[in-house]
């Protein structure tokens, strides 16, 4: 049986994380990290990597074979063309890897429903590969304090990232609910989630289970 699909996504430091383990951790539900995903694929030995290397040089790997990531950075930064060429190869090999894991997760039953999370899900369209696609909002000031302290941001840093990423209108237009993750309460996060997953027709294989 086909299982619905939930994309997660939001700008940096919404708290996305925290709320992708609570539904791991009460639903089981099966979690895909696009970012993650994206990192597995640029290791050596994945076509992926050799493309990369092929796109930019060989001064983009180390002797082992394995990705230099700095180096890589310098070369896209501030140049759009060439970050347009990395996202070229990076995305739709992300994608194809994604929709292979939502086929064998459908096969082999488990877990109720999966779930999706990419910081650029909207813009590199893994949307596609989602039922609803859900908005996890914080406010800038506390998505700042946020980052200072989970990863040693300057305000500067923060503020950079996050111009870049899509504007909260942006956001909440394109996603079909939003979990307000702005406060310091987590319960008050999870029974939104709780509600929405419920309302939404996430836990109908749950309940179907428990009859």
């Amino acid at each position: 049986m086909r299982k619905q699909v939930l994309g997660i996504t939001g700008g940096v430091g919404a708290g996305k994380s925290a709320v992708l383990a609570y539904m791991k951790e009460k639903y089981d539900a099966c979690v895909i990290q696009a970012d993650e995903v994206g990192r597995l694929l640029q290791t050596p030995g994945h076509d992926c990597c050799d493309r990369i290397v092929e796109a930019f040089g060989a001064e983009v790997v180390d002797g082992q074979g394995n990705l230099r990531r700095d180096v890589l950075a310098k070369k896209v930064f501030g140049d759009s063309a060439m970050l347009a060429r990395l996202n070229g190869i990076v995305h739709p090999a992300v994608k194809e890897y994604i929709v292979a894991q939502i086929d064998e997760e459908n096969s082999r039953g488990g877990a109720p429903f999966l779930v999706i999370e990419a910081a650029l899900l909207l813009e590199a369209g893994y949307d596609d590969l989602c039922d609803e696609v859900w908005y996890i909002h914080a406010g800038e000031e506390t998505r700042i304090r946020r980052l200072m302290q989970s990863r040693g941001y300057t305000r500067e840093r923060a503020q950079d990232i996050m111009k870049n990423q899509l504007s909260e209108e942006e956001f909440r237009r394109r996603c079909k609910f939003v979990i307000d993750n702005d406060g310091d309460l987590m319960q008050n996060t999870f029974e939104q989630i709780d509600k929405g997953l419920m309302e939404h027709g996430f836990l109908q294989h749950c309940q179907r289970q428990q009859r």
